[in-house]
């Protein structure tokens, strides 16, 4: 029985040469993506908590008004203590 050889013995021999690369095409579409309502709802939810927690806890410019109303001695008029007192009974429905 004799055997005969079945190929080269040099492995990189079957290797083929490599192609010059190609330039790539130029695209002639955009890329682009879809965002569902669902997301930007999210989106803005996440906006507004962010907004939210940023924000200052207190109000400086609220604070500084009352304080300077406050200084004023005829603050407490007659006609705010009448809206307040109509805010409470409104609010238990009196």
């Amino acid at each position: 029985m004799t055997v005969e050889r079945i190929g080269p013995l040099d492995p990189t021999s079957n290797v083929k040469k490599s192609e010059k690369p190609s330039r790539l095409k130029a695209k002639s579409e955009l890329d682009s993506i879809n965002v569902s309502p669902e997301a930007r709802s999210k989106a803005e939810v996440l906006k507004a908590t962010e907004a939210v927690r940023t924000a200052p806890d207190v109000r400086v410019d609220r604070v500084e008004e009352i304080k300077r109303k406050l200084q004023d001695p005829s603050y407490p008029s007659e006609e705010i203590i009448e809206k307040v007192a109509d805010g409470i009974l409104k609010s238990f429905g009196i």
